[in-house]
């Protein structure tokens, strides 16, 4: 969360000895340790209104789904070009008529305009 390494961790415990001093570290950490639990406790009970409001429904959702490690792009390409193209009910209709090709441009015919491209 807070991106600190072992290393850091043991420097700012060091200096928290040096600046606090070894008499009043423990009223610190236990002042510490009484805000962690205050937290956790206000997490809980955000999370168990959170519960009661949205109801049973929130108890069905499947939260692995939604898991963004589970999918591996390889794997997904994959399954992708090896699965069959879909099947056509029938053969293709050969004999429509083709679509309509381009005009070639008349300089004495006025521009066609289109509101709304400009």
């Amino acid at each position: 969360m807070f991106d600190i390494n072992g290393w850091e961790l043991i420097v700012l415990i060091l200096l928290g000895i040096v600046i606090l001093g070894p008499e009043r570290l423990p009223e610190y950490a236990a002042k510490l340790a009484r805000l962690v639990k205050q937290l956790r406790a206000m997490a809980d009970g955000a999370r168990g209104q959170l519960r009661e409001q949205l109801g049973p429904e929130f108890e069905d959702v499947n939260w692995r789904q939604y898991d963004p490690r589970q999918y591996d792009p390889r794997r997904i390409v994959r399954e992708a070009l090896l699965d069959p193209s879909p099947a056509t009910d029938g053969p293709a209709d050969t004999a429509s008529p083709a679509s309509p090709t381009a005009r070639a441009f008349d300089p004495s015919q006025p521009v066609p305009w289109d509101a709304d491209a400009t």
